[in-house]
């Protein structure tokens, strides 16, 4: 893997780290229950993501 792909993927990860914490930070605050499990949805699609780009490195 070129040094430029690594940074892609640094830069992929840290953008799916930043997408999953808002997730978590939403779901804390939701009080609607249809909401928190959508937001609840986005944030175990976030991880899959993270975790494949983590696979790479």
């Amino acid at each position: 893997m070129s040094p430029k792909e690594l940074q892609y993927i640094e830069d992929a990860l840290g953008h799916e780290q930043f997408l999953k914490t808002q997730c978590q930070e939403a779901q804390q605050k939701l009080t609607d229950p249809d909401l928190k499990n959508c937001v609840g949805q986005m944030l175990s699609k976030h991880q899959e993501i993270f975790d494949s780009f983590f696979q790479l490195v």
